[in-house]
């Protein structure tokens, strides 16, 4: 039966928290946007056009600073009160008693790195069978991938953890035939065919680690809440080796409790969903989540790309809670290695983002989900309106220099000190000193908070290890801002203009050499065209201005030597040995991430020994090798073909044999790979036929068999 209530809260304490909260963001943003109107009406003229245009950006990009502050601000509160006693995590406390029900853990993949998939999973597995119900929770790693090669070795490395640990009968695999809406897709395929069978659902990234304790608190919160349909953890970001992985997981270990905190303080019940490391209550998912498409094609139209936070809120107007269980310990995921990466994450979060436009006025949405929705909009639209403001400001200071200089405190040419143009305008430099409060002092209340917990402390390597790394990252913030405000520029026009983006992997370990010279400059350099060449004029027509932009000039004109640095494992490496961008899961690290290391690094040793066949190694073992061959025609689904299908089938079998696969697409052989009957027939025909009659790859492969057989399936496949 569903209960339709705030278990936590009543409805009028609510309604204060968000009163407050709101009415906070609303003066910051009236008093600043005051101060910038009162310097432009300074002119005599009044308020020209590019003023104008000027104000009317500088609300909505001040506003969506004032937000994040005010709910830093709402999480010091909360913090330095002892901690919220409305928060989710109540209901089921660390240590338990724990009360569990049937769970599925679903994992969908798309062609990542099978080491890293199934050795996390290996990890979690092992994790639940400690706690006491473990039969509750099944495990299952849902396949979208495309390359035959990855498609054989998940199904070999599945084989071999199932029949490592005890698995079969409790962690599964699924290929899908066709990869239809990614991952959303994917997930509600999952639901189709096994939904029926479990009360609950945790969804996993590839690259994501959940302790058992975790689950099992979860799944408790779960069954202690009957109106909760999501419950979203905080993952903790781990596994970072390049620089920028590592400042970047400092900076969310750091900064994440007061902002984690000051986001629950407001939003109670009305959460949001993230896409992973999450629980979600199966039942209502299944009837009210469904994604609409979109009117129009992509990427406006057609299918929905950022399902989370449309499902988030569907949950929401069906009457369900999703809650965020920020302080719940034992959640982790990886980061991007280096900034390009990062950048490539942020084109597709941005395409799927920038739809949710359709949905800000759809019937039925709780206010608190529009404002969600209209956040993550606003996340990638705040970049071009913060670069056109920067652009417009540049040249209304040009035209004011060159009609007035005395009312902007300095001539053109003038090299006088940086603050000249704030000393002659109080406003300026109040207005100004606000910015600055709202984009620092929670980082500096943040570090404040953690220097009062002395074991805290020691976890980030110490006070003064903690507090160079914190200015450190204040420094790698500044300079990074405005580098990303030039992709998510580029990608919200790219958007603007139709141009979809394609589902690939993501790359998620940082290579030894990094970022290499050749794409750095093909990935910037525009940003430092641009840069130079901003920075050049504006240092000729009006220097002390120049000094102004300088923090935003220096980002992009070294953007291509930055990325570069901060890509290297080796820099990242040398950072640890210093103490520097230490977090507690480096230098107190769980068991389960202790033991995902060890099993990591072990399985990185191995490689297939046979370098003319890794090119196509996956379809020569499961056509060779009778064991694979075996397991993947039982993990097929039988289907009823047409006579035209199988004469075609049959015509690729005999140029797989004759010619080998080297002049095969990719498309045919996930084709033959599909087919249970081809493969059968593969296999028979493989052993059977003369040696003459096959390709001399076909004969190099068998003649390399037994040494292969040699080696154990773990090292080939890991």
């Amino acid at each position: 039966m569903k209960i339709f209530i705030n278990e936590h809260m009543d409805k009028a304490r609510l309604n204060r928290r968000r009163f407050f909260f709101f009415s906070s963001v609303f003066v910051l943003t009236s008093l600043a946007t005051w101060f910038v109107a009162d310097l432009y009406w300074r002119d005599v003229d009044g308020l020209t056009g590019v003023e104008i245009i000027l104000l009317v950006l500088f609300v909505p990009l001040f506003a969506h600073i004032s937000v994040g502050f005010c709910t830093a601000f709402a999480g010091f509160y909360v913090i330095n009160r002892g901690g919220d006693s409305s928060r989710i995590s109540v209901s089921s406390p660390a240590g338990g008693p724990y009360r569990l029900a049937s769970t599925a853990i679903v994992m969908p993949v798309f062609n990542e790195d099978v080491s890293r998939v199934f050795e996390g999973l290996r990890v979690v597995f092992s994790s639940v069978q400690k706690i006491e119900g473990a039969d509750n929770f099944d495990f299952f790693v849902l396949s979208d991938s495309n390359q035959p090669n990855q498609w054989i070795r998940e199904e070999v490395a599945w084989a071999e953890l199932c029949k490592q640990v005890g698995g079969f009968g409790k962690i599964f695999y699924r290929k899908r035939r066709q990869a239809i809406n990614k991952k959303a897709g994917n997930v509600a395929d999952f639901l189709r065919r096994w939904g029926k069978n479990y009360r609950y659902m945790v969804v996993l990234d590839a690259d994501s680690i959940m302790t058992g304790e975790c689950l099992a608190r979860l799944v408790t919160m779960m069954e202690a809440n009957p109106s909760a349909g999501i419950i979203q953890t905080a993952p903790r970001t781990v596994r970072g080796e390049s620089l920028y992985s590592r400042l970047q997981a400092f900076a969310n270990r750091l900064y994440s409790p007061l902002y984690l905190a000051g986001l629950n303080y407001w939003q109670q019940h009305e959460g949001n969903y993230w896409g992973h490391n999450a629980i979600i209550r199966v039942q209502p998912f299944m009837e009210h989540c469904a994604l609409p498409d979109l009117p129009g094609n992509e990427p406006f139209g057609g299918r929905i790309l950022s399902h989370d936070f449309v499902e988030a809120a569907l949950m929401r107007k069906a009457g369900w809670a999703v809650w965020l269980a920020h302080d719940v310990e034992g959640s982790y995921e990886e980061g991007p290695p280096n900034l390009i990466e990062s950048a490539k994450r942020d084109r597709r979060w941005c395409q799927g983002n920038l739809q949710h436009t359709w949905l800000l006025t759809a019937r039925g949405f709780r206010p608190a989900n529009r404002f969600h929705l209209l956040m993550g909009v606003m996340a990638y639209v705040s970049s071009p309106l913060w670069l056109l403001f920067l652009v417009l400001g540049t040249i209304e200071m040009v035209n004011q220099s060159a009609s007035s200089p005395l009312d902007v405190g300095f001539t053109p040419g003038d090299t006088t000190s940086l603050f000249g143009y704030m000393v002659a305008l109080p406003e300026a430099l109040t207005l100004f000193s606000l910015t600055m409060l709202l984009l620092f002092l929670p980082k500096f209340a943040s570090v404040i908070v953690l220097l009062g917990r002395s074991a805290e402390v020691a976890q980030f390597g110490g006070r003064w290890r903690l507090i160079g790394s914190a200015f450190l990252e204040a420094i790698g913030s500044m300079l990074l801002a405005p580098i990303n405000m030039i992709f998510n520029t580029k990608f919200v026009i790219f958007t603007l203009l139709g141009q979809g983006v394609a589902w690939v992997a993501q790359k998620r370990s940082a290579d030894e050499d990094g970022t290499d010279w050749r794409e750095a400059i093909i990935t910037h350099g525009l940003s430092t065209v641009f840069g130079v060449f901003w920075g050049v004029s504006s240092l000729i027509l009006i220097p002390a201005y120049f000094a102004w932009l300088s923090p935003v000039l220096a980002g992009l004109v070294f953007s291509i030597p930055l990325s570069i640095f901060l890509s290297k494992a080796g820099f990242g490496r040398r950072a640890r040995e210093l103490g520097i961008f230490l977090t507690p899961e480096e230098t107190h690290p769980t068991r389960e991430l202790q033991l995902l290391e060890v099993n990591i690094a072990e399985c990185y040793r191995h490689f297939p020994p046979f370098e003319p066949l890794r090119a196509d190694y996956g379809l020569m073992q499961a056509v060779l090798d009778p064991y694979i061959n075996a397991m993947h025609v039982a993990l097929l689904r039988q289907r009823r073909t047409s006579a035209v299908a199988r004469e075609w089938f049959a015509k690729l079998q005999v140029r797989l044999l004759r010619e080998g696969p080297g002049r095969f697409t990719t498309k045919e052989k996930m084709a033959l790979l599909l087919d249970p009957q081809s493969m059968i027939r593969l296999h028979r025909e493989l052993w059977s036929l003369p040696s003459e009659s096959l390709a001399e790859w076909w004969r190099l492969a068998m003649r390399q068999y037994n040494v292969l057989a040699a080696v154990p399936s773990t090292a080939l496949y890991r």
